[in-house]
């Protein structure tokens, strides 16, 4: 089979497997739909490998959606509240750490990789900044959507035994709503401008990074806000997706499964660190309990809005909760791990 006919393959399995996530409501669908089928065909040795251009042009978008999570109104409720919000995301990074910590010396992952796994920041831009950083980003990736799905799945189950079944609408968008093209004009120069410039610059995440800065800079100061239709961030999500999977192989994937008891129990153990630290915020600041709930949780920002949108919880604590912890960890996750890494036993290369 030819490259040309193995792509059509890919980009036909990765559609039909996306849309059935997507009508399941899984988190992350066509990031994971697109990872998997690429799984399936690199363990089948193909050699098929996305472009480093085009793997940019996603981080960049990536960047901008983070930025466009950056409300004002969000970020001034953790100004008014920073003791709350500084104490709760401190301790919840300091659990992920220490788990990280646990699985290196247990030799569970390779070198930073379980630091970096178990972050509990926005999986995409945790996967894509690890691989900038030396951890193996495909164990990263496995890491990170394991805690993705299970997290989302355990408090769509609890918001809908407190609030009900969720509106089978909720967090459907047309995907490409009426678009301004000065909009889209932004979009194109901070994700081409950002990836050029961190190629210039050799800066680590900087195809990333870049764009996120720029964004959020234009957003607070001028208002302006990129577009980011849901087409072109499935593109972007496809890439990711795509770049990850074609990267495993037969040997990296078994050692992932084995792994996956131990990972689970991190997992677990991290949500309850989240779980007592919602119960701290209820008793010292009286919020209701869904509210902490959502915002203490270890998963996707993204997933945890959408559930907060629909039901009846503060959504502006939930968000500014989530987005704090997503910003301590883009600063602080490098040096942390770094750190952290060096006072570890190394472990072994996985099998490749």
């Amino acid at each position: 089979m030819t490259d040309a006919r193995r792509w059509l393959v890919l980009c036909w399995a990765s559609a039909l497997l996306s849309t059935l996530l997507l009508a399941l409501h899984v988190p992350a669908a066509v990031l994971l739909g697109c990872m998997v089928c690429a799984m399936a065909l690199a363990v089948r040795g193909t050699t098929l490998a996305v472009p480093r251009t085009l793997f940019g042009w996603g981080q960049g978008l990536l960047g901008c959606l983070m930025a466009h999570s950056l409300q004002p109104q969000h970020l001034g409720t953790v100004v008014q509240s920073w003791p709350v919000f500084l104490g709760a995301t401190l301790l919840l990074i300091a659990a992920s750490t220490a788990l990280g910590w646990w699985l290196t010396r247990r030799q569970v992952m390779p070198g930073t990789t379980a630091l970096w796994g178990m972050a509990p920041g926005a999986a995409a831009a945790m996967v894509v900044m690890s691989e900038s950083y030396g951890a193996d980003v495909r164990l990263v990736a496995f890491m990170q959507y394991t805690r993705v799905v299970v997290v989302t799945l355990v408090a769509a189950l609890v918001t809908r035994a407190v609030v009900g079944p969720l509106p089978d609408g909720a967090g459907t968008l047309p995907w490409w709503p009426p678009t301004a093209p000065q909009e889209l004009a932004l979009t194109a120069a901070l994700v081409l401008g950002g990836g050029a410039l961190a190629r210039r610059l050799n800066l680590a995440g900087g195809a990333m990074v870049l764009p996120l800065v720029g964004a959020a800079l234009v957003q607070g100061l001028w208002g302006w806000t990129p577009a980011l239709p849901p087409a072109l961030m499935a593109l972007a999500y496809a890439a990711i997706g795509w770049s990850v999977g074609l990267r495993f192989t037969r040997g990296i994937l078994l050692h992932a499964l084995r792994a996956l008891p131990q990972v689970l129990l991190s997992i677990a153990l991290l949500m309850g660190v989240g779980l007592a630290t919602g119960t701290v915020l209820v008793l010292t600041t009286g919020l209701d309990a869904l509210s902490a709930f959502l915002a203490t949780c270890p998963g996707g920002a993204d997933s945890m809005a959408v559930i907060a949108a629909t039901s009846a919880v503060d959504t502006g604590f939930v968000m500014a909760m989530q987005l704090a912890r997503f910003l301590v960890v883009l600063v602080a996750g490098p040096a942390v791990t770094r750190r952290v890494a060096q006072g570890s036993v190394p472990a072994g290369p996985p099998p490749l």
